[in-house]
C-alpha cells in the first residue's frame, strides 16, 4: 500500500470507516452480498477485501477468535488443507471503544486451496487470506475483515 493513492471509505452506512487503496472497487451493490457484508475487489489483481459484522461468537475465546474465523472460512469454501502461516495474540484496542468496554483484536494469516464456482478440485487456486477480528463485546459483535491475495490462479 505504500505509495498507493488511498481513500477513506464509510462502511455500513457510516457505522465504521476504513482507508485502503483506490484500486479496490465496491461491488456490494452489484453482486449478491448479504446486508452484513461490504465487499471491495481489485479485478486486475483478483484481490478482495471483505468487511463483515457478525453476532459475537461468545463460545470462542478472544485469543483464538481470529484463528477460529480463518478455519470457519476454510471450511465454508471447502478449502481442503489450510495452513496457518501466522497467528497473533489478542490486543486491546484502547482507542476503539463501544460503551465502557474496550475492543480486542486478533489476526491470522492462512494459505488456502480454493476453487471458484464449478471449477472442481483439479483447478484449485492458492490464495493467502489475511484476517483480522475485532471483538465489540458491548455490542455483541465480531467485526471480521478479510483480504484475499492470489498466489496461484489456474
Amino acid at each position: 500500500m505504500s505509495g498507493e493513492s488511498c481513500i477513506g471509505r464509510l462502511l455500513f452506512g457510516g457505522a465504521l470507516s476504513s482507508t485502503f487503496p483506490l484500486r479496490f472497487q465496491d461491488v456490494s451493490n452489484i453482486r449478491e452480498v448479504p446486508d452484513h457484508q461490504e465487499v471491495f475487489v481489485d479485478p486486475a489483481r483478483d484481490e478482495s477485501l471483505i468487511f463483515e459484522l457478525l453476532d459475537l461468537k461468545g463460545e470462542v475465546e478472544d485469543g483464538g477468535s481470529a484463528l477460529w474465523f480463518l478455519r470457519d472460512i476454510a471450511n465454508e469454501q471447502d478449502a481442503g488443507d489450510n495452513l496457518v502461516v501466522e497467528h497473533s495474540l489478542t490486543l486491546e484496542l484502547a482507542g476503539l471503544r463501544f460503551g465502557d468496554a474496550p475492543a480486542v483484536a486478533g489476526t491470522a494469516v492462512g494459505q488456502l486451496a480454493v476453487s471458484k464456482g464449478r471449477q472442481g478440485r483439479e483447478a484449485q487456486n492458492i490464495v493467502r487470506l489475511y484476517l483480522a477480528n475485532i471483538r465489540l463485546k458491548s455490542a455483541a459483535t465480531d467485526v471480521v475483515i478479510t483480504a484475499y491475495e492470489p498466489l496461484l490462479i489456474k
